[in-house]
């Protein structure tokens, strides 16, 4: 097991949440990073990431305000304008759910936390090829914003972005949770409501079938439960 701290990007949703227990796994000492931007679950999701971090007993917790990304608008989970999408699981293009470059505002807090910390990594739970296309969730974004890491921080400096997850399908997040015994009933990942998941939003219908594909009941309530496995 790794000796030096690392830091964990967790929103509270199912894959942030298999993400820290591997973190979990691999690490003697973890620090968990949220952000709040202004997201229409905002307060579902900080109460997830509390219940996390409770379970894993991480002691040193960071919340931090992004507010200029709803400021800046432009995705349909800051600007209440723009309505959810229902999902489309075919879709190829990049879906209104999208907050611009908001994995590099992120990911530039958590290096700079990182630093002060003395991590060695940061723990991005990113999914490449079964997410809803975010060009911020691929794995050349987080090479890249590795060399900017190794550019733009002390010569002593030794940080490392890890994407445990990024060539994993949901179905294979949701075995590797169970088997991990992650705290699944604790995570959130609708796009639009705090009390029962809708069940038909992008991130709903991603996480659902990928429970409906592990042969696995996932735990949290949800308005409606669609079959997307047909």
């Amino acid at each position: 097991m790794d000796r030096t701290p690392a830091i964990v990007l967790v929103s509270g949703g199912m894959d942030s949440c298999v993400t820290a227990a591997i973190a979990a796994r691999e690490h003697a000492t973890l620090a968990f990073l949220h952000a709040n931007y202004g997201q229409r679950t905002e307060q579902r999701e900080l109460r997830a990431f509390q219940a996390i971090a409770r379970h894993y007993d991480v002691r040193q917790t960071l919340v931090v305000s992004l507010a200029h990304l709803a400021a800046i608008g432009g995705s349909s989970l800051t600007d209440p304008h723009i309505p959810v999408s229902p999902a489309d699981l075919h879709a190829h293009n990049v879906p209104t759910s999208y907050v611009p470059f908001r994995n590099a505002n992120m990911l530039a807090v958590a290096v700079s936390w990182a630093e002060v910390l003395g991590a060695g990594a940061v723990y991005v739970g990113a999914v490449e090829e079964d997410s809803s296309g975010y060009p911020d969730c691929r794995e050349a974004f987080f090479d890249a914003f590795n060399e900017v890491i190794r550019r733009g921080t002390r010569p002593d400096t030794a940080i490392v972005i890890r994407t445990p997850l990024i060539h994993l399908t949901k179905a294979e997040i949701v075995r590797q949770g169970v088997s991990l015994q992650a705290p699944l009933e604790h995570t959130w990942s609708c796009y639009q409501a705090e009390d029962l998941a809708c069940g038909v939003c992008d991130s709903c219908a991603l996480r659902l079938r990928g429970f409906q594909q592990a042969g696995v009941q996932d735990p949290i309530p949800y308005a409606i439960r669609p079959d997307y496995c047909h």
